[in-house]
């Protein structure tokens, strides 16, 4: 049976040059980066350089990238440390609704802990926040807006620029959420004007449980973890130097090769996209077809429930999601689904198709051939499509 892999979106296996560049420091250089003998300066020689690798991705100085355990870390480090730091200059923080649920929840837990008030923009049908209604919500309290790169679900990419314009004119700190788009599309935090970015290896082909904050020069931040020095005493903890590694490796081979990966995982979803929507009838494609990310289609389908539509594709070698990785265990409708104005019944019958670096044409092909038979059998058992038949005969 064919196996195709098509989630890309919630992790990405580690590439052969990244797990190359990793097995050393398990082994032979093992050394702590802290301790002063040879040993221990070879890795921290390994992990200024990945951290230079990190930083050049993004167009951000090497002493600006602080490595994490990933991109809620990340979120949680930036939104919390913010919050902390500026709490008597106000307490006033503007999200969206479909953020990731490491923004949203750290959001939550300041305002019923800790007394902080969050206006939760609207999106519109494409899943983008409106600037005059961001605009709009800017009080004298405002310390942070913290609105995401591109979403996990729908692939749509924010104005990130106007955005940035928008904190900068009003003076307020401005994060991204980044986790999807750093490595996949081009990012220049100088020229976006963005103070914190929160980023994770395992989107672009590096191990899972390293991640990075982007703080800018400047931006005063409350340290995540105390104890020892590391990570120049804002994150404690003893590196792990192996994962660290292999993210500076992993987005080294992004930076490279970053038109190619953009050209070519458009043309897979064209193809996809087009393939699916001239045989599938009663289809949508969720979020932003011109401001997406190049390699996420998220489709709905009419009358039918997402879940039947994943165990079928698995049972065919399709590897798919319904929606976040993170909230793969909820039955409730997509937040994000239900924020572009779908309804229950239409947002419960999402799927998510992410391509990567090792999808080829021939996998398109094969989803192009066989989704609209795991379509058409599940409406076949769905009333709502029989009597969706009915009045149209």
């Amino acid at each position: 049976m064919k196996k195709i892999y098509m989630d890309y979106s919630a992790t990405t296996p580690v590439k052969k040059e990244v797990l190359d560049e990793m097995i050393p420091y398990f082994t032979e250089h093992f050394g702590n980066a802290s301790s002063a003998h040879s040993y221990g300066r070879e890795v921290k020689s390994a992990l200024t350089k990945a951290r230079g690798q990190v930083a050049n991705l993004i167009n951000a100085k090497e002493n600006e990238i602080y490595f994490t355990a990933g991109g809620t870390e990340s979120d949680n480090w930036a939104i919390q440390g913010v919050a902390f730091s500026l709490k008597e200059k106000g307490n006033h923080i503007i999200t969206s609704k479909i953020e990731h649920h490491g923004v949203l929840h750290i959001c939550e837990y300041l305002e019923k802990h800790h007394g902080f008030e969050v206006t939760y923009l609207d999106v519109d049908s494409e899943g983008r926040i409106k600037l005059d209604e961001l605009e709009n919500a800017v009080t004298d309290k405002t310390i942070l807006i913290t609105i995401m790169f591109a979403n996990n679900e729908i692939g749509t990419i924010q104005p990130i620029k106007e955005i940035g314009e928008i904190a900068k004119k009003h003076n307020i700190l401005f994060h991204t959420d980044a986790v999807q788009a750093a490595g996949n599309i081009d990012i220049d935090v100088k020229e976006l004007n963005i103070d914190l970015m929160s980023m994770s290896s395992h989107k672009i082909y590096g191990p899972k449980g390293i991640g990075a904050l982007y703080i800018k020069t400047g931006v005063k931040l409350h340290s995540f973890i105390h104890g020892g020095a590391q990570e120049r005493r804002r994150r404690a903890g003893t590196e792990n130097i192996p994962a660290i590694v292999g993210y500076g490796k992993a987005a080294e081979i992004a930076k490279n090769t970053m038109d190619e990966h953009i050209e070519r995982l458009t043309k897979l979803r064209t193809k996809l996209i087009e393939g699916i929507m001239e045989n599938i009838p009663y289809t949508r494609v969720n979020g932003s077809i011109e401001n997406r990310l190049p390699g996420n289609v998220n489709f709905s389908f009419e009358f039918i429930e997402g879940e039947g539509i994943l165990l079928m594709l698995d049972m065919l070698g399709i590897s798919a999601s319904s929606g976040s990785a993170c909230t793969s265990g909820s039955l409730d409708p997509s937040h994000v689904l239900m924020a572009i104005g779908l309804p229950h019944e239409i947002a419960h019958g999402s799927l998510r198709l992410s391509i990567g670096d090792f999808t080829t044409e021939e996998d398109i092909d094969y989803i192009i051939e066989k989704l609209p038979g795991v379509i058409e059998k599940l409406r076949s058992m769905s009333p709502l499509y029989l009597n969706k038949i009915k009045e149209q005969n």
